[in-house]
Protein backbone atom coordinates (compact mmCIF):
# COMPACT_ATOMS: atom_id res chain seq x y z
CA UNK A 1 0.00 0.00 0.00
CA UNK A 2 1.59 3.27 -1.13
CA UNK A 3 2.36 5.79 1.72
CA UNK A 4 0.17 8.29 2.44
CA UNK A 5 1.43 11.95 0.88
CA UNK A 6 3.17 14.10 3.69
CA UNK A 7 0.32 16.93 5.27
CA UNK A 8 2.16 20.47 4.43
CA UNK A 9 3.80 21.52 7.14
CA UNK A 10 3.03 25.25 7.09
CA UNK A 11 -0.34 26.63 6.69
CA UNK A 12 -0.66 28.66 3.35
CA UNK A 13 0.34 32.12 3.19
CA UNK A 14 -2.92 34.45 3.50
CA UNK A 15 -3.10 37.57 1.51
CA UNK A 16 -1.22 40.17 3.17
CA UNK A 17 -3.53 43.02 4.95
CA UNK A 18 -4.29 46.34 3.29
CA UNK A 19 -1.72 48.90 4.83
CA UNK A 20 -3.15 52.12 6.47
CA UNK A 21 -1.17 53.83 3.69
CA UNK A 22 -2.87 51.70 1.23
CA UNK A 23 -6.09 52.22 2.36
CA UNK A 24 -6.01 55.97 2.79
CA UNK A 25 -4.50 55.75 -1.24
CA UNK A 26 -8.18 54.08 -1.63
CA UNK A 27 -10.23 57.04 0.65
CA UNK A 28 -8.57 59.66 -1.52
CA UNK A 29 -9.39 58.02 -5.00
CA UNK A 30 -12.99 57.60 -4.43
CA UNK A 31 -13.32 61.09 -2.92
CA UNK A 32 -11.30 62.61 -6.05
CA UNK A 33 -14.39 61.26 -7.93
CA UNK A 34 -16.39 63.50 -6.71
CA UNK A 35 -14.66 66.32 -9.11
CA UNK A 36 -17.73 67.94 -10.34
CA UNK A 37 -21.24 68.88 -9.07
CA UNK A 38 -23.69 66.08 -8.88
CA UNK A 39 -24.05 62.70 -7.86
CA UNK A 40 -22.39 59.39 -8.77
CA UNK A 41 -23.66 55.85 -8.85
CA UNK A 42 -21.67 53.23 -7.48
CA UNK A 43 -21.11 52.20 -10.85
CA UNK A 44 -19.57 55.68 -12.12
CA UNK A 45 -17.27 55.37 -9.24
CA UNK A 46 -16.08 51.69 -9.98
CA UNK A 47 -15.14 53.51 -14.01
CA UNK A 48 -13.73 56.29 -12.51
CA UNK A 49 -11.66 54.90 -9.67
CA UNK A 50 -11.04 51.30 -11.01
CA UNK A 51 -11.66 49.58 -7.94
CA UNK A 52 -13.17 46.36 -7.70
CA UNK A 53 -16.83 46.80 -7.67
CA UNK A 54 -17.28 44.96 -4.04
CA UNK A 55 -14.14 46.90 -2.63
CA UNK A 56 -15.52 50.32 -3.98
CA UNK A 57 -18.98 49.43 -2.15
CA UNK A 58 -17.60 48.84 1.08
CA UNK A 59 -15.86 51.70 1.14
CA UNK A 60 -18.64 53.80 -0.01
CA UNK A 61 -20.73 52.31 2.74
CA UNK A 62 -18.63 53.03 5.41
CA UNK A 63 -17.81 56.93 4.06
CA UNK A 64 -21.56 57.03 4.54
CA UNK A 65 -21.51 56.10 8.34
CA UNK A 66 -18.79 58.48 9.07
CA UNK A 67 -20.38 61.51 6.99
CA UNK A 68 -17.67 61.82 4.28
CA UNK A 69 -20.29 60.92 1.99
CA UNK A 70 -24.33 60.83 1.52
CA UNK A 71 -26.43 58.54 -0.07
CA UNK A 72 -29.77 59.67 -1.49
CA UNK A 73 -30.93 55.99 -2.85
CA UNK A 74 -28.56 54.51 -5.19
CA UNK A 75 -26.13 57.96 -5.75
CA UNK A 76 -23.72 59.13 -3.65
CA UNK A 77 -22.71 62.80 -3.08
CA UNK A 78 -19.79 64.54 -0.65
CA UNK A 79 -21.21 64.69 2.83
CA UNK A 80 -21.33 67.24 5.71
CA UNK A 81 -18.20 66.17 7.41
CA UNK A 82 -16.39 67.43 4.30
CA UNK A 83 -18.26 70.87 3.97
CA UNK A 84 -17.52 71.05 8.10
CA UNK A 85 -13.62 70.60 7.62
CA UNK A 86 -13.63 72.44 4.63
CA UNK A 87 -15.07 75.26 6.38
CA UNK A 88 -13.10 75.17 9.22
CA UNK A 89 -9.53 75.13 7.33
CA UNK A 90 -10.50 78.07 5.11
CA UNK A 91 -11.45 79.91 8.65
CA UNK A 92 -8.39 78.84 10.42
CA UNK A 93 -6.46 80.12 7.47
CA UNK A 94 -8.10 83.46 7.37
CA UNK A 95 -7.32 83.27 11.03
CA UNK A 96 -3.58 82.79 10.22
CA UNK A 97 -3.17 85.06 7.66
CA UNK A 98 -5.00 87.77 9.71
CA UNK A 99 -3.23 87.19 12.63
CA UNK A 100 0.27 87.26 11.93
CA UNK A 101 0.87 91.27 11.65
CA UNK A 102 -1.12 91.23 14.90
CA UNK A 103 1.00 88.60 16.66
CA UNK A 104 4.42 90.79 15.75
CA UNK A 105 2.80 94.27 17.00
CA UNK A 106 2.20 92.32 20.29
CA UNK A 107 5.51 90.67 20.62
CA UNK A 108 7.24 94.04 19.48
CA UNK A 109 5.21 95.59 22.39
CA UNK A 110 5.62 93.15 25.04
CA UNK A 111 9.06 91.61 24.37
CA UNK A 112 7.43 87.92 25.12
CA UNK A 113 6.53 85.00 23.18
CA UNK A 114 3.22 85.07 21.39
CA UNK A 115 1.08 82.24 20.86
CA UNK A 116 -1.54 82.04 18.55
CA UNK A 117 -3.95 77.99 19.22
CA UNK A 118 -6.97 76.65 18.57
CA UNK A 119 -9.08 74.23 20.59
CA UNK A 120 -9.24 70.97 19.42
CA UNK A 121 -11.14 68.50 22.22
CA UNK A 122 -9.26 68.58 25.01
CA UNK A 123 -6.07 70.03 24.00
CA UNK A 124 -4.69 73.47 22.42
CA UNK A 125 -3.21 73.01 18.98
CA UNK A 126 -0.31 75.35 18.55
CA UNK A 127 -1.19 77.77 14.85
CA UNK A 128 1.77 79.92 15.35
CA UNK A 129 4.53 81.28 17.80
CA UNK A 130 6.72 84.40 17.54
CA UNK A 131 9.38 84.95 19.65
CA UNK A 132 12.90 85.99 20.19
CA UNK A 133 15.64 83.97 21.56
CA UNK A 134 13.43 83.71 24.77
CA UNK A 135 11.08 81.30 22.50
CA UNK A 136 13.74 78.62 22.64
CA UNK A 137 12.99 78.14 26.30
CA UNK A 138 9.42 77.90 25.71
CA UNK A 139 8.65 74.42 24.31
CA UNK A 140 5.78 74.98 21.82
CA UNK A 141 5.65 75.09 18.31
CA UNK A 142 3.74 75.23 15.32
CA UNK A 143 1.33 71.99 15.24
CA UNK A 144 2.41 70.96 18.39
CA UNK A 145 -0.19 69.87 21.35
CA UNK A 146 -0.44 70.70 25.06
CA UNK A 147 -3.26 69.87 27.73
CA UNK A 148 -6.12 72.83 27.57
CA UNK A 149 -6.69 73.12 31.15
CA UNK A 150 -2.60 73.15 32.14
CA UNK A 151 -2.55 76.50 29.74
CA UNK A 152 -4.26 79.98 29.60
CA UNK A 153 -4.74 79.85 25.80
CA UNK A 154 -6.52 76.53 27.12
CA UNK A 155 -8.39 78.27 29.49
CA UNK A 156 -9.63 80.99 27.90
CA UNK A 157 -11.25 78.69 25.07
CA UNK A 158 -12.44 76.16 27.04
CA UNK A 159 -14.18 78.99 29.08
CA UNK A 160 -16.43 79.72 25.77
CA UNK A 161 -16.82 76.07 25.30
CA UNK A 162 -19.16 73.33 25.64
CA UNK A 163 -18.49 72.01 28.57
CA UNK A 164 -17.38 68.13 27.94
CA UNK A 165 -16.49 67.53 31.32
CA UNK A 166 -19.59 68.98 32.74
CA UNK A 167 -20.54 65.05 33.49
CA UNK A 168 -17.64 64.40 35.27
CA UNK A 169 -16.89 64.09 39.19
CA UNK A 170 -15.23 66.93 41.05
CA UNK A 171 -12.90 64.55 42.35
CA UNK A 172 -12.07 63.06 39.31
CA UNK A 173 -8.20 64.19 38.30
CA UNK A 174 -6.72 65.68 35.74
CA UNK A 175 -2.94 65.70 34.60
CA UNK A 176 -0.84 67.62 35.93
CA UNK A 177 2.20 69.52 34.04
CA UNK A 178 3.57 71.21 37.14
CA UNK A 179 2.73 71.34 40.62
CA UNK A 180 0.55 74.29 40.48
CA UNK A 181 -1.55 72.90 37.42
CA UNK A 182 -5.34 72.52 38.12
CA UNK A 183 -5.53 69.02 38.99
CA UNK A 184 -9.69 68.50 39.71
CA UNK A 185 -12.77 69.53 37.61
CA UNK A 186 -13.99 71.72 40.47
CA UNK A 187 -10.67 73.07 39.96
CA UNK A 188 -11.39 73.88 36.26
CA UNK A 189 -14.94 74.52 36.73
CA UNK A 190 -14.47 77.17 39.40
CA UNK A 191 -11.15 78.37 37.18
CA UNK A 192 -13.90 78.46 33.72
CA UNK A 193 -15.97 81.01 35.82
CA UNK A 194 -13.81 83.24 37.03
CA UNK A 195 -12.06 83.01 33.24
CA UNK A 196 -15.72 83.90 31.27
CA UNK A 197 -16.43 86.93 33.88
CA UNK A 198 -13.34 88.77 33.24
CA UNK A 199 -12.55 87.56 29.75
CA UNK A 200 -9.11 86.79 30.37
CA UNK A 201 -7.01 83.79 31.26
CA UNK A 202 -3.48 83.48 33.03
CA UNK A 203 -0.77 80.84 33.36
CA UNK A 204 1.04 80.98 36.83
CA UNK A 205 3.58 77.98 36.10
CA UNK A 206 0.71 75.72 35.56
CA UNK A 207 2.55 73.95 32.40
CA UNK A 208 5.73 75.11 32.49
CA UNK A 209 8.06 75.62 35.38
CA UNK A 210 9.28 79.65 35.96
CA UNK A 211 7.03 80.87 32.92
CA UNK A 212 3.30 82.26 32.88
CA UNK A 213 1.30 83.60 30.29
CA UNK A 214 -1.84 85.78 29.75
CA UNK A 215 -4.46 85.04 27.08
CA UNK A 216 -7.54 86.21 25.65
CA UNK A 217 -9.90 84.54 23.21
CA UNK A 218 -10.95 85.52 19.78
CA UNK A 219 -14.40 85.82 18.37
CA UNK A 220 -17.53 87.38 18.98
CA UNK A 221 -18.75 87.31 22.38
CA UNK A 222 -19.65 84.34 23.73
CA UNK A 223 -17.38 82.13 21.68
CA UNK A 224 -13.64 81.77 21.28
CA UNK A 225 -13.03 80.01 18.11
CA UNK A 226 -9.16 80.80 18.98
CA UNK A 227 -6.99 82.30 21.69
CA UNK A 228 -4.10 84.75 21.69
CA UNK A 229 -1.09 84.88 24.32
CA UNK A 230 1.93 86.50 25.88
CA UNK A 231 4.56 84.06 27.37
CA UNK A 232 7.60 84.70 29.35
CA UNK A 233 9.70 84.39 32.77
CA UNK A 234 7.46 85.19 35.66
CA UNK A 235 10.03 87.88 37.09
CA UNK A 236 8.58 89.44 33.41
CA UNK A 237 5.09 88.60 33.75
CA UNK A 238 2.68 91.22 34.83
CA UNK A 239 -0.67 89.96 35.24
CA UNK A 240 -3.00 92.92 35.26
CA UNK A 241 -3.80 95.87 33.06
CA UNK A 242 -0.05 95.97 31.66
CA UNK A 243 -0.21 93.13 29.86
CA UNK A 244 -4.01 92.65 29.78
CA UNK A 245 -4.77 95.34 27.87
CA UNK A 246 -2.20 94.64 25.28
CA UNK A 247 -3.29 90.94 24.64
CA UNK A 248 -7.47 92.39 24.41
CA UNK A 249 -6.68 94.52 21.91
CA UNK A 250 -4.51 91.92 19.82
CA UNK A 251 -7.20 89.84 19.89
CA UNK A 252 -9.94 92.48 19.09
CA UNK A 253 -7.66 94.06 16.44
CA UNK A 254 -7.32 89.71 14.78
CA UNK A 255 -11.02 89.30 14.93
CA UNK A 256 -12.15 92.22 13.09
CA UNK A 257 -9.83 91.56 10.48
CA UNK A 258 -11.03 88.07 10.32
CA UNK A 259 -14.96 89.51 10.09
CA UNK A 260 -14.33 92.24 7.84
CA UNK A 261 -12.93 89.82 5.06
CA UNK A 262 -15.23 90.03 1.91
CA UNK A 263 -16.85 86.18 2.92
CA UNK A 264 -17.60 85.32 6.82
CA UNK A 265 -16.34 81.48 7.61
CA UNK A 266 -17.48 80.47 10.62
CA UNK A 267 -15.56 77.32 12.15
CA UNK A 268 -18.43 74.55 12.26
CA UNK A 269 -16.51 72.31 14.01
CA UNK A 270 -16.24 74.56 17.61
CA UNK A 271 -20.03 75.11 19.12
CA UNK A 272 -20.98 78.16 20.37
CA UNK A 273 -22.51 78.10 23.86
CA UNK A 274 -24.31 81.16 25.15
CA UNK A 275 -22.79 82.52 28.76
CA UNK A 276 -24.46 82.08 31.60
CA UNK A 277 -25.91 85.01 33.28
CA UNK A 278 -25.64 87.29 30.88
CA UNK A 279 -23.01 88.75 27.89
CA UNK A 280 -19.71 88.07 28.23
CA UNK A 281 -17.35 91.12 29.52
CA UNK A 282 -15.09 91.72 26.20
CA UNK A 283 -13.54 95.18 26.17
CA UNK A 284 -14.07 97.72 22.90
CA UNK A 285 -10.53 99.28 22.15
CA UNK A 286 -11.48 102.27 24.23
CA UNK A 287 -12.17 100.59 27.91
CA UNK A 288 -9.50 98.08 27.26
CA UNK A 289 -7.53 100.40 29.85
CA UNK A 290 -10.33 100.19 32.18
CA UNK A 291 -9.22 97.52 34.84
CA UNK A 292 -10.38 94.40 36.08
CA UNK A 293 -12.79 94.13 38.89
Amino acid sequence: MPPAPALPTTAPKKAAAETPSAVIDRVSLVLDAFDGPGRLTLAQIVRRTGLPRSSAHRMLERLVQLRWLRRSGRDYELGMRLVELGSLAVHQDRLHRAAIPKLHELHAATGLVVHLAVLEGSDVVYMEKVGNRMAAAIPSRVGGRQSAHCTALGKAMLAFADESGRDASDTDLLPRQTKYSISTHAQLRNELLKVRSRGIAFDREESLPGFGCVAAPIGDPGEAVAAISVCGPMNRMMFDQRLVAPVRIAAMGIWQAVDCGPIRVAPTLQQRRPLRGGPALRPTVHDANLRLA
